[in-house]
C-alpha cells in the first residue's frame, strides 16, 4: 500500500476514457468498508457523469474549469443524522458548531481518502476538491440543509504526471510519548 500512498497525486486533468464500471464499483467498495466512529458509516457518495451537472459543480467550486476533463466526480456528503435524531431542526453549513458534524467529517474523510488510495491502485488519477459553500453545492444536487458536503472527488484516467511535492520530515512530524 505504501507504493500507492508514495505515487498519488492531484491530479487536474483526465484523458477522455471512461472509467470502467467494475473499476468504480470496487472504489466504491473501498469507501464502504471505511472504518466510522461507533460504525456509523455516515456517508453517502453522489456519483456525477452529466456534463451539465459537472459543469455546474466545478462553477460552484470556485469556478475550477479543469474539473470538467474528469470523466465522473464522486460528491461526498456526510450525514448528521446518524448522530443526531430526525426530530431536531439543524442547517449545516460551514459556521455550523455542532460537535456531531466534526464526527461526520472526520469519518467522511476516511472513506474519501480510501476512494483516492484504491484509484490509485486500479490505475486510475483523482483530485478532492473542496473549494466550495455548501449553498452553492447542495441545490445542485438537492441535497438536504442537514447534510454536508465534504468534497468531490475528480475520478479519471490522468493525462498528466506531476512530481512529489516537499514533505515535511519525520523529525518534524513526529513526537514520543509528549509534545
Amino acid at each position: 500500500m505504501l507504493k500507492q500512498i508514495e505515487t498519488r497525486r492531484s491530479i487536474r486533468k483526465y484523458l477522455n476514457k471512461k472509467v470502467e464500471k467494475e473499476k468504480l464499483v470496487q472504489i466504491l467498495e473501498s469507501a464502504r468498508l471505511a472504518p466510522s466512529g461507533s460504525n456509523m458509516q455516515p456517508w453517502t457518495f453522489i456519483i456525477i457523469e452529466s456534463e451539465d451537472t459537472k459543469e455546474q459543480l466545478s462553477i460552484a467550486d470556485h469556478h475550477q474549469k479543469w474539473m470538467m476533463t474528469a470523466p465522473i466526480f464522486i460528491v461526498c456528503v456526510a450525514d448528521i443524522r446518524d448522530r443526531i435524531p430526525m426530530g431536531t431542526k439543524v442547517r449545516l453549513d460551514e459556521n455550523s458548531s455542532e460537535p456531531e458534524l466534526k464526527q461526520i467529517i472526520r469519518d467522511t474523510a476516511i472513506a474519501m481518502e480510501h476512494i483516492l488510495l484504491e484509484a490509485e491502485h486500479l490505475g486510475l488519477a483523482t483530485c478532492w476538491t473542496a473549494w466550495f459553500e455548501q449553498d452553492a453545492v447542495r441545490p445542485i444536487l438537492n441535497i438536504p440543509d442537514d447534510k454536508y458536503v465534504c468534497g468531490i472527488i475528480t475520478l479519471g484516467y490522468g493525462d498528466e504526471s506531476p512530481k512529489q511535492r516537499p514533505r515535511k520530515t519525520m523529525e518534524e512530524i513526529v513526537r514520543y510519548e509528549q509534545w
